[in-house]
């Protein structure tokens, strides 16, 4: 008896979070899709101009989804190293006190909510205008350092998960046919890791696409246009979102920060599906 009461109170619990999710996205798509046209994009501007570059918008989010692509690449690109390093080491290391400790730090890191690592960017900027660079300022590089730091668990919590979960057989084989660690790792088991490696990636892109207390603090503002180069200040999504929302002057600038949601929400569902694709791929093979 008390079973099935259990079982059915875990069942509503599941279908009121469905509802809830179910109310969530429907509120979303019925405020963001009238919005959903070029117009929102490219505003007034000529949009095979404005797509390149060759003429400014100031009424639409085209800059905030370049902004965003580009900040959230270059985190990537800062994070991909030192995160799939760090979660190959704890895979492959033996289990020592320094690795317990190693792995303890990283779900600290992850745990860390992103206001502190904007802060972090924030006073790492004004120690460089006080001691080294006096024309330093908040940009986009420094927000990617931010979100980079933010990421770096999640690369390295996917990598050692995947490695972790592969047969061990995969290694005592490649062992046994004289390979050393270190070619049977290169080529045999980073290869069968792949699909879940690059899913733990998109879904640490996802993670940084959609966070806006570390860019607030590091460079974004509003009407900056299309990035014009690493040092300079940009748009992004989530803060268009936040701007438009807070500060909206006409119905207009209210149904553009929805329709900046629903963007923002497709283009994190879509970077989370493959992840999910990738991660169950990976899972059914080994």
């Amino acid at each position: 008896m008390k079973a099935r009461l259990f079982h059915l109170w875990c069942l509503c619990c599941t279908i009121g979070l469905l509802i809830c999710l179910t109310a969530l996205l429907g509120f979303i798509l019925s405020r963001g899709a009238p919005a959903f046209s070029l117009s929102l994009f490219f505003g007034d501007a000529d949009t095979i101009k404005a797509i390149f570059g060759l003429e400014p918008i100031w009424d639409g989010i085209w800059p905030a989804c370049i902004g965003t692509i580009t900040v959230v690449t270059f985190a990537l690109s800062i994070a991909l190293i030192p995160g799939l390093a760090t979660g190959i080491w704890l895979a492959t290391s033996s289990d020592s006190r320094f690795s317990r400790l190693v792995a303890f730090g990283i779900d600290i890191l992850a745990g860390i909510p992103s206001i502190l690592m904007g802060l972090f960017g924030f006073t790492l900027i004004l120690f460089l205008r006080n001691w080294l660079l006096p024309s330093a300022n908040t940009c986009l590089v420094l927000s990617a350092l931010s979100l980079a730091l933010l990421i770096i668990p999640y690369l390295a919590v996917a990598t050692r998960t995947t490695l972790n979960a592969l047969p061990p057989s995969l290694e005592i084989t490649a062992l046994s046919l004289g390979m050393t660690r270190w070619q049977a790792l290169r080529m045999v088991l980073l290869p069968q890791a792949a699909k879940g490696i690059s899913g733990g990636i998109m879904l640490a892109a996802g993670r940084a696409a959609e966070d806006t207390a570390v860019i607030m603090l590091t460079g974004v503002v509003a009407n900056a246009g299309l990035p014009g180069g690493v040092f300079e200040r940009y748009e992004a999504l989530p803060f268009t979102i936040f701007y438009y929302s807070a500060q909206y002057q006409s119905d207009a600038e209210l149904q553009m920060a929805f329709g900046a949601a629903l963007t923002l929400l497709c283009l994190t569902a879509t970077i989370f599906s493959v992840s999910n694709f990738l991660l169950r791929t990976s899972s059914r093979q080994h």
